[in-house]
């Protein structure tokens, strides 16, 4: 399919089967990537700032307008209008000033004689008004002489394309070129509110004299043409519940019908038009339900009104956000939380990642976050260095090229990229060339980890070659953020970025990890371990020490959840040890269902090995379970110390199978200092939390971006 910029250009060339035949397949792509027919964003209910609610203490507005495409849609206007006052209501007509068709001065008359509104839609309609900003401003003073003339105070742009900086240039009161949440737009990215707002005009905008801004009035119902001409709705229903989704949440409900596209009684169906009952019936539904309580001005009275209001309100300009991560983006807590914070406060993420199995959508929305998966790894049994390297610099160059395009596109305000491996970074090199900054996120320090994972330490050729590549990813980074306090000193040393560092360990989301009503009574005791299967984490440990427990706890089972190069080991080893129905390995899950999987657990278990890479690895496992309320049993390690105390978890000698043995009896015996233990494990999670941290994510982001 033509790409969505190249389609507007070349729109005005082809026939008009041709251009819904590719915009059907287009929406049929991100039909599938949403999940849903329209999507009602939760994040669009934000008001903006200082919004004192509506006049006479309304419970939402009700705006109509009417854009004008061609000469089918001018022979339209005033049955779409007479239509519209016989059902008691007043819209806008927004003409194509130097269109296919001339706009007779009698029918601008007839319009505003009525109390409705004439407004200005783009001037060719052509898709080329934002080509570049000289363009824009040699057009800008033709579309202010027909504002002029016509006594027009509105604007909206051709195919919903817009700069709302550059539109401080035109002489209006108010736009209407954007949307709360429209994924089937070429500028997918809206406004994240119901609400209109002030764009208040920067110094050297080129705002039209005596201007200090204009008022932005999104678009909330999804309009006509797409809805119906495009995904091929046969009924309002879903301009009804969206209707009703913004009434319950006082928000604005602002609709764009196309006369064009009107079928009127007696006129004969075509593939170019709907019934006009679509619309009657919306208008029907507003009368009859919401009677007395809604407020339904022109767009030029709605205007006035913000306009008026001191302060005057403003929205959360969103930031488009771009992430990369070589992992399966719906188990990654650390990759969540930051993206999920982003969608929160509106901003417009996209996380590029990999798909776990052939089940799971390349494409998908979570929670607001956009989940592009570019790259399958249906499994880790990567044994050797060569074979664990080649699918990351595939995904180094996939991921390149999709960012690159991506950013073409639609810039990117910031890309946050995260290890493993270091040199991910640079797939971000066009965008960082553009002035886009990037945050590198060590979840892991390379150099270690691979001299643990495959024994490189050995060979100080590749131990060089790594650290080269660390010194070369942090200076090309704009921010690095390390993952626990002990890498901070080690790694700024090794790449002299002590002055743009900051740590974040894992701080668990306690909104997702918190007690839980335990639903298993099965009684059995379950000792669970979650996470990657690698050697460092010294399963084998725990697989060895977990004999002496069944032997003295006969109704104990050891659950493992993960994958890793260990896998196949740590499951022959279980059968070598006769474990085998006692220890049971499970594949991963996500975040949500492990969450629920721990909580049901009577211990968790770190067995790390205090002489590899794991003694410098925070455990996010830790802090998981801690949250949720169960005891924790882990190995002395260097960073477990450094972070905890013996009052939240039972410490054991690393190594020792025997140690961690009587350490998981005496927890599980004791009552009293299990008690104590998720008592003061608690009291230190939440202190800990990543509540107490996301604030502090935000600021660097707002800093390395600039004001919104």
């Amino acid at each position: 399919m033509l790409s969505e910029r190249l389609y507007y250009v070349v729109k005005p060339y082809m026939p008009w089967g041709m251009r819904m035949a590719l915009r059907r397949v287009w929406a049929r792509r991100k039909r599938r990537a949403f999940g849903a027919v329209w999507p009602i964003d939760p994040a669009a209910v934000r008001q903006p700032e200082g919004w004192p609610g509506w006049p006479g203490g309304k419970k939402f507005a009700l705006v109509l307008t009417h854009d004008i495409e061609g000469p089918k849609g001018l022979a339209k206007c005033l049955p779409l209008m007479n239509l519209d006052r016989k059902c008691g209501f007043r819209s806008s007509f927004n003409f194509t000033p130097d269109g296919t068709y001339q706009v007779p001065a009698e029918l601008r008359r007839a319009i505003e004689q009525n109390g409705f509104e004439v407004g200005i839609h783009d001037l060719q309609h052509d898709g080329k008004l934002f080509r570049s900003q000289r363009d824009f401003s040699r057009k800008a003073e033709r579309i202010n002489a027909y504002i002029r003339e016509w006594g027009a105070s509105g604007f909206r742009s051709a195919f919903m394309l817009r700069n709302l900086d550059w539109m401080h240039q035109l002489d209006v009161d108010y736009d209407s070129s954007t949307f709360d949440t429209d994924p089937f737009e070429m500028q997918s990215n809206g406004t994240g509110t119901l609400f209109p707002f002030w764009i208040p005009a920067p110094a050297g905008s080129g705002a039209a004299p005596a201007r200090d801004g204009y008022v932005e009035m999104p678009y909330t119902l999804p309009q006509d043409s797409t809805l119906f001409l495009v995904l091929g709705e046969t009924s309002p229903d879903i301009w009804i519940r969206k209707l009703d989704w913004i009434a319950g949440h006082g928000g604005m409900a602002l609709l764009n019908v196309h006369p064009d596209y009107v079928q009127f009684e007696g006129q004969p169906p075509s593939r170019k038009t709907y019934p006009v009952e679509h619309y009657t019936c919306l208008l029907e539904h507003v009368r009859r339900r919401y009677e007395g309580s809604y407020w339904q001005p022109t767009p030029r009275e709605l205007a006035a009104f913000v306009a008026g209001i001191r302060p005057r309100p403003l929205a959360y300009r969103s930031k488009r956000v771009g992430m990369i991560t070589h992992s399966f983006y719906e188990n990654d807590n650390r990759v969540t939380r930051y993206a999920e914070a982003l969608a929160e406060r509106g901003d417009r993420v996209d996380v590029v990642s990999l798909r776990r199995s052939a089940a799971t959508p390349r494409e998908e929305t979570i929670k607001g976050v956009r989940v592009f998966r570019i790259q399958d790894r249906f499994g880790k049994t990567e044994q050797s260095m060569l074979a664990y390297l080649k699918p990351l610099l595939r995904f180094l160059l996939v991921s390149s090229w999709w960012l690159t395009r991506r950013h073409a596109r639609e810039r990117y305000d910031i890309l946050h990229v995260h290890n493993m491996p270091d040199f991910l970074v640079f797939a971000g090199w066009y965008p960082r060339m553009t002035g886009t900054p990037i945050i590198l996120d060590i979840h892991d320090l390379v150099p270690e980890f691979f001299a643990g994972k495959f024994g490189a330490g050995k060979s100080l050729r590749v131990v060089n070659a790594l650290k080269w590549t660390e010194r070369r990813s942090a200076g090309f980074a704009s921010h690095v953020i390390m993952s626990n306090h002990l890498w901070l000193g080690k790694f700024t040393a090794r790449t002299g970025t002590g002055d743009r560092c900051s740590v974040f360990i894992n701080n668990v989301d306690t909104r997702t990890f918190q007690p839980q009503e335990r639903i298993r009574n099965d009684g059995k005791i379950i000792v669970l371990f979650p996470g990657g299967l690698q050697w460092h984490q010294g399963l084998d440990i725990a697989l060895r020490a977990f004999i002496k427990v069944r032997a003295e706890l006969p109704n104990a089972e050891f659950h493992i959840y993960g994958d890793g190069n260990m896998k196949p080991t740590l499951v022959a080893l279980a059968g070598e040890l006769g474990l085998n129905g006692t220890v049971r390995f499970f594949e991963p899950v996500t975040i949500a269902e492990i969450a629920r999987v721990m909580a049901n657990a009577d211990l968790g278990v770190v067995p790390k090995r205090a002489d590899s890479f794991g003694n410098e690895a925070y455990s996010t496992k830790i802090m998981e379970f801690m949250s949720l309320g169960v005891p924790v049993v882990a190995s002395r390690t260097k960073i477990d110390q450094y972070y905890f105390n013996d009052s939240v978890l039972r410490f054991f000698e690393s190594g020792k199978s025997d140690a961690l043995a009587e350490a998981i009896l005496e927890v599980l015996r004791d009552a009293g200092l299990r008690h104590r233990m998720i008592s003061h494990a608690l009291e230190y999670s939440a202190k800990n939390s990543w509540g107490s941290r996301k604030a502090d994510y935000l600021k660097i982001v707002d800093e390395l971006t600039g004001p919104s």
